[in-house]
């Protein structure tokens, strides 16, 4: 059976035009189409050159992935979306969504509305196996191309109007946006998480990025984020491909040794070159570098692991997201901290260092879509019971 590409994996078509004297300005406009007309077939967009109609239709298909399932959080707020893949394998998307009217700006009321932020999974499976996600205990299958990571945004605006997207890597892989926004006027953040390292898959991570902030997406880059368990190579060229996006890092102690204990991919990316590599990072990007940083009982978040965490970021401009450790079964060594333990933690770097730091708000547990909990599976359909809008993160003043 013949393999089709995505009409959305920007590079081949891109060379594909090429390489049959087809102008690559014909892009958006299929693009555009596609977008409007989801069940279409690709003959049916209208003027293109007639050479155009024949390499769609032997090269490509509007969609290579399809929703399998869609369930819905019992918390009102949280949908997954198990998307398969053309090669049969199955990734997950998580939707969330948010109420701007909830924040505050300057002490008054902001306008708005609701608003959904989705997250992107980059790689079926994930390589780091960290001992704390469900998503590492999966292994690594495959990366996605770049029109598979495009279309889980396309296959999401169909069920609600995507504000905000977010790539996270696999333990992130799903639930909150975690961006404050600097702006009155800013409508968010699109962020790239879900399942798999997302600066392991870096060329299909830019191609798709690049599609989402031209046309007809034109998503903003302030309004995308990427998340990572510190791949410095491709820190280090991040921003000079993809200027003015968010970078969250996933951090999760404050020194090498605890790091290498729940991270074993942390041997490779020794915190002290780490902090270098962010170091140049913020200086070039002139940006705030948002810390994911998961508690887990009497293992990172004692007190004396806030000051070391304290010191190792008091010269970086930071918003440090704690974030309460999701149980992924009765196996899993690590237990929760407890809500005081998480507090404590939070005071003393809000106080003591004078860095921003929030708690997560944790959703879609029941659905297996918070942090940590996304591992393909097939759990029953869950439907909406509570429609309470939760205030986004993005909207707190910290």
């Amino acid at each position: 059976m013949a393999t089709y590409r995505s009409v959305f994996d920007a590079a081949e078509l891109r060379a594909q035009l090429n390489d049959a004297g087809i102008n690559t300005k014909f892009m958006a406009s299929i693009w555009k189409y596609v977008l409007q007309n989801p069940g279409c077939e690709l003959g049916e967009i209208p003027d293109l050159p007639s050479s155009a109609y024949r390499l769609l239709r032997t090269k490509f298909k509007p969609f290579t992935s399809t929703v399998h399932s869609v369930f819905h959080s019992t918390d009102g707020v949280t949908t997954k979306l198990l998307i398969k893949l053309q090669n049969g394998a199955f990734v997950e998307a998580v939707i969330m969504t948010y109420d701007t009217r909830l924040g505050k700006y300057g002490g008054k009321p902001r306008l708005g509305g609701p608003r959904s932020t989705l997250c992107i999974s980059s790689q079926v499976g994930c390589k780091m196996g960290c001992k704390f996600c469900a998503t590492g205990t999966m292994g690594f299958k495959n990366n996605l191309t770049s029109g598979e990571i495009v279309e889980q945004l396309v296959h999401a605006s169909l069920l609600t109007n995507i504000r905000n997207v977010v790539f996270m890597w696999h333990h992130f892989d799903t639930i909150s946006c975690h961006v404050v926004s600097e702006n009155d006027d800013d409508d968010g953040i699109y962020v790239l998480m879900g399942m798999g390292e997302p600066l392991n898959n870096y060329t299909a991570l830019v191609e798709a990025i690049r599609v989402m902030t031209g046309s007809p997406f034109q998503l903003s880059p302030k309004r995308i984020t990427v998340s990572t368990v510190g791949i410095i190579h491709a820190i280090n060229k991040l921003h000079s491909d993809l200027p003015g996006l968010n970078l969250a890092v996933s951090l999760h102690a404050p020194v090498q040794e605890i790091r290498c204990q729940i991270m074993p991919s942390a041997r490779a990316f020794p915190l002290e070159k780490l902090m270098t590599a962010l170091q140049t990072y913020q200086k070039n990007s002139q940006q705030k570098i948002f810390i994911e940083y998961i508690m887990l009982d009497g293992m990172n978040d004692e007190e004396q692991h806030a000051h070391q965490l304290g010191k190792l970021l008091e010269t970086f401009q930071v918003v440090v997201n704690l974030i309460p450790f999701n149980p992924i079964g009765s196996s899993s060594q690590f237990r929760t901290s407890s809500d005081q333990k998480v507090s404590d933690f939070q005071k003393i770097l809000r106080g003591t260092y004078n860095i921003r730091t929030t708690v997560r708000k944790q959703m879609g547990q029941d659905i297996s879509g918070a942090c940590g909990q996304l591992v393909v599976n097939l759990p029953d359909k869950r439907t909406h019971e509570n429609t309470s809008l939760l205030t986004d993160i993005e909207d707190l003043r910290i």
